[in-house]
Parts: C-alpha cells; structure tokens; sequence
C-alpha cells in the first residue's frame, strides 16, 4: 500500500493503491515554476474515493468497489526519500527523483507536522527556505512579522502581545500560580487560572490529593497505561464508578483521538441514557444506547463495565448485563488499538468533546468518577499520577 504526491511535467499527481490497484488523480492545471509563487495542495482519500485541490480547484476520483484501508509501515517521506528502492514504481510515473523547492505547513490528517531540525525523524541536505529570520509563521494568532537588524520582530493584533504575540493580553497581569494555566476569557475582558492535577483554587496555589476525581467543566484526565505493550488488544475491559446529575457528557474515551480513523472504546451519557461507542477499525459500529426508561443522571453512584472480547460488546451497569451485541459478525477488526491512551471527562483544553468525538457526545463531563480499573488489572489506576486539569477532591463538598 503506498499513498504518494509527485510533480510530474508541471502537472500535481497523487497516487495511491490500499491492496488492490492503483488510483491516478492530476491536477487540471500546472504549477508555477518560477520559484516565488507559493501553491496550496490539499490531496486525501475518504475510503477508497481519493481527491486532490490545487490551489482551490478540485479533482476528484469516484470510488469503485475495492479495499478501504491504506496499510502502511513505512516513516513518512517529504521531498524525497532515504533510498529509492522504498518507492513502489506504480507510486510515480518517471524515475523517482527529490524535490527542489520549498514546502511549508504540512497537515496530516488535521495535525500540523513541523518541519525543523529536532522535530523530524531525519533528512538530509536541507536549507532554509525563507532565508531571513521571520520564516513561516513566526508570529502567532496572525501577527505580522519585520525582518530587523538583530532579527525579526513581530507586530500583534489588538488582543495578542507578547514576543511572539503568543500571549493574550488578557492573561498578560494574570496571576495565576506556576502549577495552572491562563485561560483568557475575552467577554468577560478577563481570564480564568485551569489547574494542574493536584492543584486547585482560584489561582491553583492550594495542594490537594484525591481518590475520587471531581470534574467541573473544562476538565480532562490523559491517562498513559504503561502495560499497553503487554495487553491483548482482543479482549479489552474497561470499568468504574461515576456519580451525575447531568444528561449529557462523556465519561471515558480509551483512543488516542488524534483522528476518526482512531480505534476506541467511548462510555457516556447522552439524554440521560447510557451510550457507549466501539470503534475497532474503519467502521463505527452504531452506538450502543440502553433503555431511555432507565437515566443515570440521578447523582447516585453507578458501577459500569465495557467488555470488548473480539467484535462481542458486552455492558454492565450496576452488575447487571444490559447490553450484548456482535458489532461486525464478520470479524474484519478484531483488536481495540487504543494507543495506550485513556482520557477521563473530556479532551485536552481547547478541545471540544462535539468537534472531537464528532457529535457522538455533546460535552465534557460534571460529576465524579472513581475505581477505574483497565482490563483484568488487580488494581485500580492511580488517577493523580495522570495529566489533567480542573480536577478537584470528589471526597470534599468543593
């Protein structure tokens, strides 16, 4: 399998081939060759359906039947590539060859790559491309940038400063304590201190320890399960305790969410009913969803168990078996890929649960959670050693 994008005769080409055979899309129109005209180039694929837009004007290839998934092992390759014989020969039209050029702001799969000296895996013979100081977006949230004598400085719109304007002059005097973050909150003309787990207060320079996590709005716990390397994947068990009397929220996400074609096991409420969302490969199975008769936005403790053996999803709420359903007979995926990752309540701030669950939850959760306990596992996981924010004590009324 093998995605590509090549300059062929002035002409932009994306290749790909996902097991089957290989899709040929070209640009209608060549690129400027001159050395100073910048060229946007979005290029992708939604299933086995590939599109490619230069420059805002889109080619598209309509989707035959045929393999879904581009399985590939192989480091990811810009401009060029370590050794040619890595090259499928369908992956280009001429002999490969390297790009002479430039290239700037590379996004993948809505994550922007930065093209540096310590960020890349490796390379070799590159230089500088803008040649001054300024670079490509040097100045944060728009800001304008001026080459000078000792540098560059940068000249920031009305609610931005700072060198770099990377700072909100709403968070400028803030006096937040250094276990917190700023969060500007322009209406208000104001800002809010987010705390770090263990921290808390107005501005999170009271320490505290907690057993039952309390989330209150703009909270999330990253939890990294270290046994990940050792677990098998096919047969994957997730359980707690939460307390709620809110309808919507989402309690837990086993996933790394960089993307929709990440795997993960999703528990939360919607409606005040239970839902629970499994993903093991390109398909979202359907959401499971127990008796809306039934609400667990009631603020009393509720005990549930996701168990995930193969494609066979069984539900537990409060030890008894509510939900049992073969999400694909087929058994195409059978492994719950979740990277390792376990978010608590929400998604890192700035994130929003809507955008990225993509609607399958509405927003974060508020209420308390406790006992998380990760497959077969004999203890529970110590949420205070996670990442997280505006966590506070669920044994105290705060």
């Amino acid at each position: 399998d093998f995605l590509c994008l090549s300059l062929v005769n002035g002409f932009t080409q994306l290749r790909y081939n996902l097991g089957d055979r290989t899709v040929i899309l070209q640009t209608l129109q060549k690129v400027h060759a001159n050395g100073n005209t910048w060229h946007s180039l979005n290029a992708g694929r939604v299933g086995n359906e590939g599109y490619l837009d230069l420059d805002g004007i889109n080619v598209t290839r309509k989707a035959s039947p045929g393999m879904k998934a581009l399985d590939t092992h192989t480091d990811f390759f810009v401009g060029g590539v370590s050794s040619l014989n890595l090259v499928n020969p369908m992956a280009i039209e001429n002999e490969p060859t390297g790009f002479t050029g430039c290239i700037r702001e590379i996004v993948i799969n809505n994550r922007e790559l930065n093209l540096t000296v310590t960020d890349s895996k490796g390379g070799a013979n590159i230089g500088d491309c803008d040649g001054t100081d300024c670079g490509y977006a040097v100045c944060k949230n728009n800001g304008t940038c001026q080459v000078e004598n000792s540098g560059f400085s940068c000249s920031c719109p009305r609610e931005w400063t700072g060198t770099m304007c990377e700072q909100s002059i709403y968070c400028s005097q803030n006096l937040c304590g250094s276990h917190a973050l700023c969060i500007p909150q322009p209406s208000s003309l104001s800002y809010t201190c987010a705390c770090t787990l263990g921290w808390t207060g107005k501005y999170c320079n009271n320490k505290i320890k907690f057993y039952i996590a309390k989330f209150v709005g703009n909270s999330y716990i990253k939890y990294i399960d270290s046994f990940y390397g050792k677990r098998d994947l096919q047969y994957s068990r997730l359980s707690l305790n939460f307390t709620t009397n809110q309808t919507e929220g989402l309690i837990a996400w086993m996933g790394k969410s960089e993307d929709e074609d990440n795997d993960f096991l999703a528990i939360g409420l919607a409606n005040g009913t239970l839902k629970v969302v499994i993903n093991l490969g390109e398909r979202i199975s359907v959401p499971l969803m127990h008796s809306k008769y039934f609400t667990c936005s009631d603020g009393r403790w509720h005990f549930i168990t996701v168990v995930q053996n193969q494609t066979c999803i069984k539900v537990y709420l409060d030890e008894e078996l509510i939900l049992f359903e073969d999400i694909d007979p087929q058994r195409k995926y059978t492994a719950l890929n979740y990277g390792g990752i376990c978010y608590f309540g929400g998604f890192e701030i700035g994130r929003k649960v809507n955008i990225v669950t993509t609607g399958l939850f509405q927003k974060e959760f508020f209420g308390k959670i406790k006992d998380v306990v990760l497959f077969q596992d004999s203890k529970k996981i110590q949420l205070m050693k996670a990442e997280g924010y505006n966590i506070h004590d669920g044994n105290s009324g705060n």
